[in-house]
């Protein structure tokens, strides 16, 4: 069986804003865009966006040309991939095991499985029905073969099921030679040649077809994709397999409302997690801890590490913190523990004499309980990002995580110790027309300029900003009183951005 989603990127941007097809943000003009190299290409419209005229493949600025109300969203590929693995996890219910056909559709074995639905049109009407339910537009054809139920499902117009002992190529031989799963350019010759219907290909000889294409590639061969289509030639799937997590529980035989046997509980969990997480080869990144209670509310209480982990003690300690709040009611009879983020983690063999690590030393277990006490936001740490404007030249991310880029491409002068969080504001009592000031007031001071290192001249980042932005010259000053200061102008006399140019602080150098 062959599921195809023509509008798996749009179902999913909708399902992400959380509207229904029609209501909310998918009631304007919505395209998706991705960046090429001819600039922005919408990757795919709404039902709205498309009734108003705008195009998968267009160009934006064509596209708000004919669509003045157009708006958009950036396209994630990845996700639309991660999103169709989930989707071929949950069509295990019609079938053994499901396979991706990227980058829009699923095929699912369902040899010997369409009698517990009551025959195949019953199945073809649960899986619409199903898909209809989650908010997504699907077609799905069975066929004996993949090709075939791909073609059917894609440019089928009559009945979407092909019998198993029907003649595949009479029942297929009027569809387009596209239904192959053929290259773009392999299409753009077959048309050239008067090759249109699949019918038409399998009226030419066979050696004249591997004269022709000799490609190694299945989507660059008509022969291949023919044969596979037919069931002459074998087309080798990968199943998609669902991973299940590491989970361990305690039932307790009585219900227990005292923190000291809820600790002891969390202990004995975690040493079993981290048993089954080295027969894994893993260890956790993300954690849950549920506590189940006599009258039947789940208390749940989560935890994040820096560093995936195994260690027992580790574990147990971060918990210890957040079950301090918790509120056992009529006792606690069911203790959960489960991964819901892992990462592989090698078993590393020792020296006969090496001492134990000891974790409650490390970086990774200093950041834990500094997150679990003071919040997930709490520790972050600057990296470089590629930017040459001071204010945009970092960012903050998690302490462990690696950099985007290395401090080399990121090779500046010598910048201050200390930048504001905005530049502020400096009033300039002295100045020449192109050079540094000979006094400022600051934060209702007064300072004399005695010592002056610069400019150094800033352009803005034209493609981003707009036309009017100035560009800045910084400089290195010192006052009367030996305190250094990091200051620029804000574009130049005459510059036509503007009118006289102003002047900020930018930084405090050591």
């Amino acid at each position: 069986m062959a599921i195809w989603l023509p509008r798996l990127a749009v179902d999913r941007w909708r399902h992400a804003e959380g509207c229904e097809r029609g209501q909310g943000a998918d009631a304007e003009p919505y395209a998706l865009i991705a960046e090429t190299a001819h600039g922005l290409r919408i990757e795919a419209v709404n039902d709205t966006g498309l009734a108003a005229g705008a195009r998968p493949g267009m160009a934006v600025a064509d596209a708000r040309a004919v669509c003045p109300a157009l708006k958009v969203a950036p396209s994630d590929v990845a996700g639309d991939l991660a999103f169709l693995e989930r989707l071929a996890v949950w069509a295990h219910r019609w079938g053994p095991w499901a396979a991706l056909d990227p980058p829009d559709g699923l095929l699912v074995d369902i040899s010997a499985v369409a009698h517990l639905f009551g025959g195949e049109e019953r199945l073809l009407a649960e899986v619409q029905a199903c898909f209809a339910g989650q908010g997504l537009v699907a077609r799905a054809a069975i066929a004996p073969t993949a090709g075939a139920a791909w073609a059917l499902a894609h440019y089928g117009k009559a009945s979407p099921i092909l019998a198993p002992f029907s003649d595949i190529l009479e029942a297929l031989a009027g569809l387009p030679v596209a239904a192959l799963r053929l290259d773009g350019e392999v299409l753009l010759v077959l048309r050239r040649l008067g090759l249109k219907r699949i019918g038409d290909l399998a009226g030419v000889g066979r050696d004249a077809l591997k004269r022709r294409f000799r490609h190694r590639s299945p989507a660059a061969n008509p022969l291949l994709r023919m044969d596979q289509m037919l069931g002459r030639a074998p087309e080798p799937l990968l199943p998609v397999v669902s991973v299940s997590q590491a989970l361990v529980q305690r039932g307790l035989l009585e219900p227990i409302r005292h923190s000291e046997l809820l600790a002891q509980v969390v202990a004995d969990l975690a040493t079993d997690l981290a048993r089954e997480l080295e027969g894994r080869g893993e260890g956790a990144r993300r954690l849950e801890l549920g506590l189940w209670r006599v009258d039947g509310d789940v208390v749940l209480r989560s935890l994040e590490m820096a560093q995936a982990t195994r260690e027992a003690a580790h574990i147990t300690r971060l918990f210890a913190g957040r079950l301090d709040d918790i509120d056992a009611g009529f006792g606690i009879e069911l203790v959960r523990m489960r991964v819901l983020w892992a990462e592989p983690l090698a078993v590393v063999q020792k020296g006969l004499g090496a001492q134990a690590e000891d974790i409650g030393t490390s970086l990774a277990a200093c950041i834990d309980r500094l997150t679990v006490r003071l919040g997930a936001a709490a520790v972050r740490r600057p990296v470089p990002h590629p930017s040459h404007i001071p204010e945009r030249a970092q960012r903050w991310q998690p302490p462990l995580e690696s950099e985007p880029v290395s401090q080399e491409e990121l090779a500046f002068h010598t910048r201050p110790l200390k930048l504001l969080d905005r530049p502020e504001q400096i009033a300039v009592l002295y100045a020449t027309p192109d050079g540094h000031p000979r006094q400022f007031r600051w934060r209702n001071g007064l300072h004399e300029v005695v010592r002056v290192e610069g400019p150094e001249r800033i352009a803005p980042e034209w493609w981003r900003e707009r036309g009017s932005t100035r560009l800045r010259d910084y400089y290195r000053i010192e006052d009367s009183e030996g305190r250094r200061y990091w200051i620029y102008r804000a574009g130049l006399t005459g510059d036509g951005r503007g009118g006289a140019p102003d002047w900020f602080m930018q930084g405090l150098c050591g």
